[in-house]
C-alpha cells in the first residue's frame, strides 16, 4: 500500500513539473486549438487556460466494495474509486479546504477515456490499469475483489487522471471537467456529444482490411516503432509470469509436506484417544465393582458377575487398543523419518532446479532488457 501511494506522489510530482512546462507551451499550441475549434471541437472545450493539474489538485483517494443491481437486474459486487480534487490557488495562498470528493466506478474510467479517442483522434489517450487480474499463474479464479489487484488499480487510475489533466489539450475538456466535479448527470453530457456513433463508426474502420498506399515514413517508423515495443515489454512480462508460475510451484507441490504429515500425527491422536477412553471405561467398571462389593447380597451377585464380565471385555480392548496404538506410533515414525528424508531430497532438488532456471531467465531478461534498451534509444 505505501509502494502505491509513494509511486502515486512521484507521478503527481512529475505530472506537475510537466503542467508547468506545458503552460509555456501553450500559446505556442493556441493556433492548433483554433484550428481543432474550426473543426468542431471547440464546444467540447472550456476557456483557454494553462493544463487542469495546475489549477486543481486531483487524487484517486481509496476504494471501497459495494454491492447493488447491474443492468439486466441482477445482483452484483463492484468497487468504486473516491476522487477527490481542491483548486490549486487555494493551497497556494495557505488554506487548506476540505476537498469536493465523488465515487466513480472503473466502468467510468473506460467510457471517459473512449470518449477522449474519439474526440480527439491525433492525440495519445494515456492508458487505463487493467481491468482484471491477467497473470493468473497461482491457478486460482481471478479476483477482482483482492485487495492488492484494488490497490494496484486505483494508482494506475488516479494516475491516468493526472495524465490526461497534464495534458495541454485534454485537459481543458468539458467533459473532464464533469467527470472531475458532478456526481450525477455526466454520462447523459457525453451521450448528447454524439460521441457514440462516432465511436461506432471508429470500431468499424479499425477492424477493416486495407492497405495504404502512400503512408507517412514519420507514422510507418512509429507504428513499427510500437509493435517492437509491444513485443519487448510482453516477453518481459511473460518471462516474469513464468519465473512466478515455477516459484509458486516449488510451493504449491512442497507445501502439501505439512499436509501429509498433519494427517499421521492426526491418526496418531485418534489411536491415542481411543486408547484413553476405553482405559478410562475400564477403570470406570472396576470402581462399580468395587461399590457393589459392599452392596445388598441379593443384587450383589448378578451384578457382580455383570461387571466381571464387562471388565474383561474392558481388559481386552484396552490390551488391542494399546497394541494398535503401539504399532501405529512405531511404523509411523519410521515412515515419517523415510518421507523426512525424501522431503529434504526433493527440496534439495526442486531448489537447485529453481536456482537453475532463475539464471536462465536472468540470461534471456538481459537479453530482453538490451532489445528493449535499443528500442528505446530509437525513440
Amino acid at each position: 500500500m505505501r509502494r502505491g501511494s509513494e509511486e502515486a506522489t512521484s507521478v503527481k510530482r512529475r505530472m506537475a513539473e510537466d503542467g508547468r512546462e506545458e503552460s509555456v507551451a501553450a500559446d505556442d499550441d493556441s493556433q492548433h486549438t483554433a484550428e481543432d475549434g474550426r473543426n468542431g471541437l471547440n464546444n467540447t472545450m472550456v476557456e483557454e487556460s494553462p493544463t487542469l493539474l495546475r489549477r486543481m489538485e486531483i487524487c484517486v483517494a481509496e476504494a471501497e466494495k459495494r454491492s447493488g443491481k447491474n443492468a439486466v437486474n441482477m445482483q452484483e459486487t463492484f468497487t468504486v474509486y473516491l476522487i477527490e480534487t481542491r483548486p490549486m490557488d487555494a493551497l497556494a495562498e495557505g488554506r487548506n479546504p476540505t476537498p469536493d470528493s465523488l465515487w466513480r466506478r472503473y466502468s467510468e474510467f473506460e467510457l471517459l477515456r473512449n470518449y477522449l479517442l474519439v474526440t480527439f483522434p491525433y492525440i495519445v489517450v494515456p492508458p487505463l490499469p487493467e481491468k482484471r487480474a491477467e497473470f493468473v499463474w497461482h491457478k486460482l479464479s481471478a479476483d477482482n475483489m483482492d485487495p492488492d489487484f484494488v490497490e494496484r488499480r486505483r494508482v494506475g487510475l488516479e494516475n491516468f487522471l493526472l495524465r490526461v489533466a497534464s495534458h495541454p489539450v485534454l485537459s481543458n475538456d468539458k467533459i473532464l471537467h464533469h467527470f472531475l466535479t458532478e456526481e450525477h448527470g455526466w454520462k447523459e453530457v457525453v451521450y448528447e456529444t454524439g460521441f457514440q456513433a462516432k465511436a461506432d463508426s471508429r470500431l468499424k474502420a479499425l477492424s477493416a482490411t486495407f492497405r495504404v498506399r502512400n503512408p507517412d515514413k514519420r507514422f510507418m517508423d512509429m507504428k513499427h516503432y510500437s509493435d517492437e515495443l509491444q513485443s519487448h515489454t510482453s516477453q518481459l512480462l511473460r518471462a516474469r509470469a513464468r519465473v512466478a508460475d515455477r516459484l509458486y510451484g516449488v510451493y504449491k507441490v512442497h507445501g502439501n509436506y505439512g499436509r501429509v504429515f498433519r494427517a499421521v500425527c492426526r491418526k496418531h491422536e485418534l489411536t491415542q484417544f481411543e486408547l484413553e477412553m476405553a482405559t478410562q471405561d475400564l477403570i470406570s467398571k472396576k470402581q462399580q465393582h468395587e461399590e457393589l462389593s459392599t452392596g445388598a447380597p441379593e443384587q450383589r451377585e448378578a451384578r457382580l458377575k455383570l461387571l466381571e464380565e464387562l471388565i474383561e471385555e474392558g481388559e481386552e480392548a484396552v490390551k488391542d487398543k494399546t497394541v494398535e496404538c503401539e504399532e501405529h506410533v512405531e511404523k509411523a515414525w519410521v515412515d515419517m523419518q523415510r518421507f523426512t528424508e525424501q522431503k529434504d531430497k526433493d527440496l534439495r532438488e526442486a531448489l537447485i532446479n529453481y536456482a537453475v532456471m532463475q539464471v536462465s531467465m536472468c540470461k534471456k531478461g538481459i537479453q530482453m532488457w538490451s532489445n528493449a534498451k535499443e528500442c528505446f534509444l530509437k525513440m
